[in-house]
């Protein structure tokens, strides 16, 4: 695959696209998901255990990936195990990816609905976000990645000042005693709190467009390094400030963490709508890198021109975000392409690796 200059990144765009894949809807449900499961104080660990299985992962799809550096998955996967049976493997995952990004385009309309345009119809808000997607993705991965490049530090910037304002309601107790029960319940969370950290695949399809290839271990760690910081803070301020008994019941955990103080005397005096304003943007991130995942994978798979699939995607996209009738569906359809992920980026990578590495010697690796 011949690129030009301009779909050209570099190393920490890599690393920032990643990053922003990962944050989504996460901030607001990973406290609550993992607490269900651990239900002790201890879920910062699961968080951190988490982490380290998505960086392992990551590092065996980076690895898959450089023997391959002018190729993306859906191109060399045939390669590795015949026409047939790669070409279907990459449907599944360009399924995979039509469906998280329909999944967080209806995420981002079910909170904007809930919580800043009360009354305004899921489908008016779903229809707009999908169009400004569009228009971003039309001009290649380039212009994704400047756009990621401005909205992670506003992120950090914005996320770090409302969460750490809360230190006033923060109780360490709440997260005591560590391992009080041993590390069985920390054990059942990881799962939970690994496919939190879904997001790393999209490393498959961006080394080709990355002018340092060989640099994309590093891209992965950092990319992925950064939300288990993110994660970890959540969940610490979250449980400390709410307790365990009171974050298992409610939906989104975050907020309600930022609605229960308010500062006096500053122009704004309760901070959620600068914390929507920052998930917002995150899972929009997540929405149109995985748009552009699955548009890419059907013009590869089809060796035409991918600005006909980007508008074709558009109706499918609406269908999947308009199937959840209620939120508990949607949480369902969360745990549904968690459990996926599992599967398509957890084990199927390793045995690609592995089968690669047996017929040796064929393909160009990077050194």
């Amino acid at each position: 695959m011949i690129l030009s200059p301009k779909d050209q990144i570099t190393t920490p765009q890599a690393a920032v696209i990643v990053i922003n894949f990962i944050l989504g809807s996460g901030l607001l449900t990973l406290p609550r998901s993992a607490t269900e499961k651990v239900h002790t104080p201890d879920v910062w660990i699961s968080v951190i255990l988490g982490g380290i299985l998505t960086m392992i992962a990551g590092v065996i799809m980076v690895k898959l990936s450089q023997k391959f550096p002018q190729k993306t998955f859906y191109q060399y996967c045939n390669e590795i195990i015949g026409k047939w049976v790669g070409g279907l493997l990459s449907l599944f995952i360009i399924c995979y990816f039509l469906l998280t990004s329909g999944f967080q385009l209806r995420s981002m309309a079910e909170v904007i609905s809930y919580l800043l345009l009360e009354g305004t119809p899921t489908w008016a808000i779903t229809m707009i976000f999908m169009w400004v997607g569009l228009y971003l993705i039309i001009g290649g991965i380039n212009p994704i990645a400047r756009l990621f490049e401005i909205i992670l530090p506003l992120t950090v910037i914005f996320f770090l000042v409302v969460v750490f304002m809360s230190i006033k309601i923060f109780e360490i107790d709440n997260l005591r005693p560590v391992l009080g029960e041993g590390v069985i319940p920390v054990l059942k969370g990881v799962k939970t709190t690994a496919l939190a950290f879904t997001g790393p695949e999209i490393m498959l399809l961006l080394i080709p467009f990355m002018n340092h290839p060989q640099k994309a271990v590093k891209a992965l760690l950092v990319g992925v390094s950064i939300p288990l910081i993110f994660y970890v803070i959540t969940v610490v301020m979250v449980i400390g400030a709410l307790s365990v008994e009171g974050v298992v019941t409610r939906t989104w955990p975050t907020l309600d963490l930022i609605r229960s103080f308010e500062v006096s005397g500053l122009i704004f005096e309760r901070f959620e709508s600068l914390l929507l304003v920052v998930w917002i943007m995150q899972i929009f991130s997540s929405f149109t890198i995985s748009y552009y995942a699955a548009a890419l994978g059907l013009a590869q798979l089809s060796k035409k021109s991918i600005h006909p699939f980007m508008f074709g995607l558009l109706p499918i996209l609406y269908i999947i975000a308009m199937i959840p009738k209620n939120i508990n569906d949607q949480f369902k359809i969360g745990d549904f392409i968690g459990n996926v992920a599992l599967w398509l980026f957890g084990l199927l990578p390793l045995l690609l690796l592995i089968i690669s590495r047996i017929k040796g010697g064929k393909y160009e690796t990077i050194t």
